[in-house]
Protein backbone atom coordinates (compact mmCIF):
# COMPACT_ATOMS: atom_id res chain seq x y z
CA UNK A 1 0.00 0.00 0.00
CA UNK A 2 1.51 3.41 -1.33
CA UNK A 3 2.13 6.31 1.61
CA UNK A 4 1.99 8.85 -1.03
CA UNK A 5 -0.49 10.51 0.70
CA UNK A 6 0.50 10.20 4.24
CA UNK A 7 3.96 11.70 3.27
CA UNK A 8 2.19 14.16 1.49
CA UNK A 9 0.35 15.16 4.35
CA UNK A 10 3.47 15.11 6.80
CA UNK A 11 5.00 17.40 4.35
CA UNK A 12 2.23 19.98 4.60
CA UNK A 13 2.77 19.71 8.35
CA UNK A 14 6.09 20.27 8.25
CA UNK A 15 6.18 23.30 5.98
CA UNK A 16 3.35 24.68 8.91
CA UNK A 17 6.07 24.12 11.43
CA UNK A 18 8.56 26.00 9.35
CA UNK A 19 6.15 28.68 9.45
CA UNK A 20 5.63 28.52 5.48
CA UNK A 21 2.45 27.94 5.04
CA UNK A 22 -0.35 30.27 6.99
CA UNK A 23 -4.14 29.95 6.72
CA UNK A 24 -6.58 32.13 7.28
CA UNK A 25 -8.54 30.72 10.45
CA UNK A 26 -12.25 31.85 9.44
CA UNK A 27 -11.21 30.31 5.90
CA UNK A 28 -9.86 27.04 7.45
CA UNK A 29 -12.77 26.05 9.81
CA UNK A 30 -14.86 24.17 7.05
CA UNK A 31 -11.77 22.09 6.02
CA UNK A 32 -10.98 21.64 9.55
CA UNK A 33 -14.54 20.56 10.43
CA UNK A 34 -14.23 17.83 7.72
CA UNK A 35 -10.87 16.60 8.58
CA UNK A 36 -12.18 15.82 11.94
CA UNK A 37 -15.70 14.14 11.01
CA UNK A 38 -13.12 11.81 8.37
CA UNK A 39 -11.37 11.51 11.39
CA UNK A 40 -13.76 10.15 14.00
CA UNK A 41 -15.02 7.93 11.25
CA UNK A 42 -12.23 6.39 10.74
CA UNK A 43 -11.59 5.68 14.56
CA UNK A 44 -14.70 3.98 14.20
CA UNK A 45 -14.32 1.68 11.94
CA UNK A 46 -11.03 0.99 13.23
CA UNK A 47 -12.71 -0.18 16.74
CA UNK A 48 -15.20 -2.22 15.28
CA UNK A 49 -12.32 -4.08 12.81
CA UNK A 50 -11.42 -6.67 15.21
CA UNK A 51 -15.00 -7.76 14.72
CA UNK A 52 -13.68 -8.67 11.03
CA UNK A 53 -10.85 -11.19 12.50
CA UNK A 54 -13.28 -14.26 13.03
CA UNK A 55 -12.10 -17.15 11.40
CA UNK A 56 -14.57 -17.50 8.45
CA UNK A 57 -16.47 -21.10 7.84
CA UNK A 58 -15.24 -22.16 4.84
CA UNK A 59 -15.23 -25.97 5.18
CA UNK A 60 -13.61 -28.68 7.65
CA UNK A 61 -11.13 -29.78 4.53
CA UNK A 62 -7.35 -28.54 4.05
CA UNK A 63 -8.32 -25.78 1.56
CA UNK A 64 -11.02 -24.41 3.25
CA UNK A 65 -9.13 -24.31 6.39
CA UNK A 66 -6.04 -22.49 4.75
CA UNK A 67 -8.27 -20.03 3.25
CA UNK A 68 -10.27 -19.06 6.72
CA UNK A 69 -6.66 -19.04 8.15
CA UNK A 70 -5.54 -16.44 5.15
CA UNK A 71 -8.97 -14.49 5.88
CA UNK A 72 -8.84 -13.87 9.40
CA UNK A 73 -5.09 -13.12 9.33
CA UNK A 74 -5.78 -10.15 6.69
CA UNK A 75 -8.69 -8.77 8.58
CA UNK A 76 -6.79 -8.64 12.20
CA UNK A 77 -3.89 -6.74 11.29
CA UNK A 78 -1.42 -8.08 8.40
CA UNK A 79 0.13 -5.47 6.33
CA UNK A 80 -2.43 -5.43 3.81
CA UNK A 81 -5.49 -6.03 6.09
CA UNK A 82 -8.20 -3.47 6.48
CA UNK A 83 -7.12 -2.41 10.07
CA UNK A 84 -3.59 -1.38 8.04
CA UNK A 85 -5.32 0.41 5.86
CA UNK A 86 -7.75 2.30 8.43
CA UNK A 87 -4.20 2.93 10.18
CA UNK A 88 -2.66 4.48 7.36
CA UNK A 89 -5.45 6.83 6.60
CA UNK A 90 -6.35 7.99 10.66
CA UNK A 91 -1.88 9.07 10.29
CA UNK A 92 -3.06 10.96 7.22
CA UNK A 93 -6.12 12.34 8.73
CA UNK A 94 -3.58 13.33 11.85
CA UNK A 95 -1.24 15.08 10.06
CA UNK A 96 -3.55 17.16 7.61
CA UNK A 97 -5.17 18.36 10.91
CA UNK A 98 -2.24 19.16 12.72
CA UNK A 99 -1.02 20.77 9.78
CA UNK A 100 -4.13 22.62 9.35
CA UNK A 101 -4.15 23.67 12.91
CA UNK A 102 -0.70 24.61 13.10
CA UNK A 103 -1.09 27.01 9.74
CA UNK A 104 -3.91 28.38 11.47
CA UNK A 105 -1.76 29.38 14.07
CA UNK A 106 1.23 30.60 12.10
CA UNK A 107 -1.18 32.79 9.79
CA UNK A 108 -0.82 35.63 12.06
CA UNK A 109 2.74 35.34 12.54
CA UNK A 110 3.84 35.25 8.63
CA UNK A 111 0.99 38.21 8.39
CA UNK A 112 2.31 40.63 11.06
CA UNK A 113 6.16 39.88 9.35
CA UNK A 114 4.93 40.89 6.37
CA UNK A 115 3.62 44.23 7.68
CA UNK A 116 6.40 45.02 10.06
CA UNK A 117 8.18 46.60 6.75
CA UNK A 118 5.78 48.80 6.64
CA UNK A 119 5.20 49.65 9.55
CA UNK A 120 8.73 51.25 10.05
CA UNK A 121 9.27 52.72 7.24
Amino acid sequence: MGNSSLADANAFKAAAVAGQVGIDPDAAQTVLKKIRTGKDTVEALLAGAGALAEKPKLGDNPVGRAMAAKFEQRAEGGNDSYAAALRNLLSQYEAAEQGIVTAMAKYHEIDQAAADPFRHA
